[in-house]
């Protein structure tokens, strides 16, 4: 039972493992021998160097693409795809538990099958392997080289000793599991995202370190499934970078689902005593202790620099901020470039993935693409979800932007109302005296779909008087972008306006 839950768990190996390995990480793979320099070759394989790797191919480049373990990165192996994966079937005991809600009988006895929802997990990575093969990349003309890779100077590097010269290259080595310094973490043993989702068993009673969108993601997961969870967050609020209003919405739903958050918090020491992990905490110079089966760490992430070199090809990094990059994700060395989590602040899979698209054409095309120039979308996914694109209202009082917001609570939504979804909000932030939407911020259970149609009015440039007028099926919870339009159309017919179009009605 002690180390049931360790750091140093195995993967199970069933068909769907063996499967999802054979594609990313082949054994028997043999790295080839390059005939000419490289016109890009990419560090990394996971989200950043994948879509990398396939815009390279796309233009007609010869591309290589080194990996140091296994394709597909964080996001398939160790973050999106399964956690997501896990999230769905912890909801189906959420309502399960939740029925009466909805007007139908709940069962006598929810019984939590926690390895057949892991099973689930395993089989859907399996099946979504061929999107990230070493097949795959090769059918579209990508040399895929398995190994350490090392700079050995400004234009060529080294693959477990192999040299490896290139015209351009592209840093896309991703990020890993932050690990806080707590005494004792290490001796009790710990899991992070790397390993926890090769759990067979749920821990009845789990630590969790951090209030990040993982930890709170994987908090509620496990609650679900049955287990006592604890988020120890050691500032005044969890998701700090969200609104408040929508990190106090979530707060009274973790509430509901039995989830213990305790604020303010520090982990001072962790000790084992017999099967129990005992963990000292100070909240506000009061000091309590718990004990749990299990701690999940390293819910934040720290950029993978190490190992590479990069003093060798003259690339400025920071270990704590990762590769130094301009607007162009252009690197202090010009034939270098970088992306996704190693060098971006956000790190999500869809700025990765955009990040790594724009690298490719500005190191290959000389192009001067901007990343600041898009306008990129986040979720967290937990229930309800917290979507955001563009400023928020802290962003812009710090610039001196005058924003006007319009605000639409959902319990004003039909569907959500016949959904008994109520909780949440979509919230639109315009320049003062414009329609011009500057950002959004949209919490509800489907709030990841429905920022998209914020996301591309910003990118097309339409405002708030144009989405007044797009109709939508009824009844659908994207009503409330609308209703939130509509808002700012009513705001704007007062005062001279609107006495001037009351002259022109019929008398």
């Amino acid at each position: 039972m002690a180390t049931r839950y360790d750091a140093s768990i195995s993967t199970p190996q069933d068909d769907d493992e063996r499967e999802r390995l054979a594609a990313v990480g082949p054994v028997s793979w043999s790295n080839p021998v390059p005939e000419a320099p490289y016109q890009l070759v990419i560090l990394g394989g996971g989200s950043a160097g994948l879509a990398a790797a396939d815009a390279a191919a796309a233009l007609g480049a010869r591309v290589a693409l080194v990996e140091r373990h296994l394709l597909g990165g964080t996001c398939f192996n160790t973050g999106c795809v399964p956690s997501k994966s896990l999230l769905r079937s912890a909801a189906v005991y959420a309502q399960m538990r939740d029925a009466a809600r909805y007007g139908a009988q709940p069962p006598v006895a929810v019984t939590v099958d926690f390895a057949a929802a892991m099973a689930r997990l395993r089989h859907i990575r399996s099946h979504l392997a061929g999107t990230v093969s070493v097949r795959q990349l090769a059918e579209r003309g990508v040399d895929v080289y398995f190994g350490n890779a090392q700079f050995t100077g400004p234009d060529s590097l080294a693959v477990n000793g192999q040299p490896l010269p290139f015209h351009r290259a592209l840093i896309a080595t991703g990020a890993r599991p932050q690990i806080p310094d707590l005494p004792g973490l290490k001796q009790a043993g710990f899991l992070t995202n790397a390993t926890v989702f090769d759990l067979t068993e749920l821990p009845p009673r789990l630590l969790v370190i951090g209030g990040g969108p993982l930890g709170c993601e994987l908090a509620q997961a496990f609650e679900r499934f049955g287990a006592k969870v604890t988020i120890v967050q050691n500032m005044p609020l969890f998701l700090p970078h969200e609104e408040r209003d929508a990190a106090q919405t979530l707060s009274e739903a973790f509430a509901r689902d039995g989830i213990e958050v305790r604020l303010n918090t520090e982990v001072v020491a962790i000790r084992t005593e017999g099967a129990e992990k005992v963990i000292d905490l100070v909240t506000d110079d009061y000091h309590s202790t718990i004990r749990v089966d299990a701690i999940l760490a390293g819910v934040g992430r720290r950029p993978n620099v190490h190992g590479l070199a990069l003093e060798a090809a003259g690339v400025d990094y920071d270990e704590a901020t990762g590769i130094t990059v301009d607007d162009h994700l252009r690197t202090s060395n010009r034939r270098i470039f970088a992306a996704g989590d190693v060098c971006l602040e956000a790190r999500f899979t869809d700025i990765a993935e955009e990040s790594a698209r724009i690298g490719v054409r500005n190191a290959l095309l000389r192009g001067r693409e901007r990343l600041s120039e898009r306008v990129v979308p986040w979720c967290t996914y937990t229930d309800p979800e917290i979507a955001h694109v563009g400023l928020y209202v802290r962003e812009a009082n710090a610039r001196g932007i005058p924003i006007k917001t319009y605000t639409i609570p959902m319990h004003q939504v039909d569907r959500a109302i016949t959904d008994s979804e109520q909780d949440g909000f979509v919230k639109l932030h315009v320049g003062e005296g414009s329609d011009r939407i500057l950002g959004a911020t949209i919490v509800s259970r489907d709030a990841g779909d429905m920022i998209s149609q914020v996301t591309l009015a910003m990118v097309a440039g339409v405002g708030l008087r144009t989405l007044a007028k797009v109709i939508h099926a009824y009844p659908t919870k994207t009503e409330a972008i609308r209703l939130a339009a509509m808002a700012y159309n009513r705001r704007r017919l007062s005062g001279r306006l609107l006495a001037r179009l009351r002259r022109c009605l019929p008398h």
